[in-house]
């Protein structure tokens, strides 16, 4: 028995860099409408394609139903090490910023994190800027959605494949092709949608269709240095009701189209996501009203915009919240941990496990009370196994750990605490702007060159939800 499936594991990365091309391709109209220099895209085209056609012509007809678990984990993991690597080209053949800077761009983009190394993003290229906020778009829609859009042959391969990237658990159809098609479909409406809502106040078209690839992806990459602070109320209120229908789950809105209703009214984790966005947004103005001074519109547009921002793990901001009462900055804090919901394109811990660990700590305090009772834990109306349970808090002692690791290994390298947790937090959650000095209004510039290689690593952690990786660590991923 083979270890690996070596054909089926190069087929997959090489189509997944074929698309990258093709991504490359589309910023050359970009740069020769406004004049720019196309160079930096042409030669990232042919630096990727050249070995990537020539492994697609070798593999293209290896059969990739016999693909076993290894294969999936590692065409997984490698496929988004390789396009992060390859996706920082453009960077660097522009001279945009240096290697590691453009590695930690071009993995912050196609991780959908938003945390940026460049220090002013105003005097960029529009191509430069339009590739940034294309790297959001892909990432949050997943190559490998896309791969499965043109793998009809992976049939149960390729759903096992689609929901280690998606983390989307629930089968609405039989057909792989056909959840990805539709996902896609209703990927690209909310794009269209947002871009002419945005168009149609101050942004100009440029704008508006970066910053909506940015929300819907809930990446948080801005064409202006102070984020969405420099456009109107009217812009803000846009993002934000787009940025939190970007972290509600496809499924809802799969439903929402099929016109069946009661299956979106017995989702627990859209009502508990409601919920928590409105206690949140509400806690925030009131905090801004009472500590902050401000008048109630102004600080209930920021409140809910930065706890939307947040809890999504876009990472768009409308003000710094550093500069926000103590009790803010807390509060922000904390939310880091939240994520959106599970199908969507947001990160962090997600809100059906946060559900499912307090129905369990609830039914630990039952049980302590009434020894002799007889409790279940149900979500979305079906009883939840002691196995599924053990997993969704062994997922969250993982996190944690993470988080304390990334932040010990970040202070070791010479940061202070405040930056490595917030740095740690957002970049695991896919957020971006942390605390310290790598707040809403600052980047991650100034960071060393190790920190900003541990955040990459971290970055894709997050973005494969952690075991999509780790499982490769373990000694028994590596035996017969």
């Amino acid at each position: 028995m083979k270890l690996f499936n070596l054909p089926v594991i190069l087929r997959v990365i090489s189509t997944i860099l074929l698309i990258e091309v093709v991504s490359f391709i589309s910023c050359i109209p970009v740069a020769l409408f406004y004049r720019e220099d196309a160079i930096p895209f042409v030669y990232s085209c042919l630096v990727v394609f050249l070995p990537a056609v020539i492994l697609y012509l070798i593999y293209h007809k290896s059969d990739l139903s016999n693909a076993n678990t290894r294969d999936i984990h590692l065409s997984v993991t490698l496929s988004w090490l390789l396009v992060s690597l390859s996706g920082s080209l453009p960077y660097v053949f522009s001279g945009t910023c240096s290697f590691i800077n453009s590695c930690f761009e071009s993995t912050s983009g196609f991780t959908t994190t938003g945390a940026s190394a460049l220090a002013y993003v105003e005097v960029l290229p529009y191509s430069i800027l339009f590739w940034r906020s294309l790297t959001h778009w892909i990432g949050g829609l997943g190559i490998i959605v896309m791969v499965v859009l043109i793998f009809p042959s992976l049939k149960v391969t390729g759903y096992r494949l689609f929901t280690l990237e998606s983390s989307l658990k629930e089968k609405i159809s039989p057909r792989t092709s056909s959840i990805a098609f539709r996902l896609l479909m209703i990927y690209l409406t909310l794009s269209i949608s947002e871009i002419i809502l945005l168009a149609a106040g101050d942004m100009n078209l440029f704008d508006a269709v970066c910053h909506s690839f940015a929300t819907v992806a809930t990446g948080g990459f801005s064409t202006k240095n102070t984020g969405l602070a420099n456009f109107s109320a009217y812009s803000q209120y846009v993002v934000m009701i787009f940025m939190f229908l970007a972290g509600t789950s496809s499924v809802v809105f799969y439903y929402a189209v099929k016109m069946n209703f009661k299956k979106i009214k017995q989702n627990d984790e859209l009502w508990f996501y409601i919920a928590v966005v409105i206690i949140a947004g509400t806690l925030a103005s009131v905090i801004l009203i009472t500590k902050g001074s401000k008048l109630p519109e102004p600080a209930f547009r920021e409140g809910f915009f930065q706890t939307v921002s947040i809890i999504t793990c876009t990472g768009f901001a409308s003000a710094d919240y550093l500069l926000w009462p103590q009790a803010g900055i807390m509060l922000i804090f904390l939310l880091m941990f939240a994520g959106g919901c599970t199908g969507s394109t947001s990160g962090g811990i997600k809100m059906a496990r946060h559900l499912i660990a307090l129905k369990s700590f609830k039914n630990i305090f039952i049980k302590l009370t009434h020894p002799s009772s007889v409790t279940m834990i149900r979500f979305n109306g079906k009883a939840i196994t002691e196995s599924t349970i053990g997993s969704i808090l062994s997922f969250i002692m993982l996190y944690l750990f993470i988080f304390f690791t990334g932040t010990l290994l970040l202070t070791i390298t010479g940061n202070d605490i405040p930056t490595s947790a917030g740095a740690t937090a957002t970049c695991l959650a896919g957020f971006g702007p942390g605390i310290g000095t790598v707040g809403p209004m600052s980047n991650y510039f100034h960071l060393d060159s190790i920190s900003k290689l541990i955040l990459c690593f971290v970055m894709i952690l997050g973005r494969l939800e952690i075991l999509t990786v780790f499982v490769i660590f373990s000694k028994s991923f590596w035996k017969k």
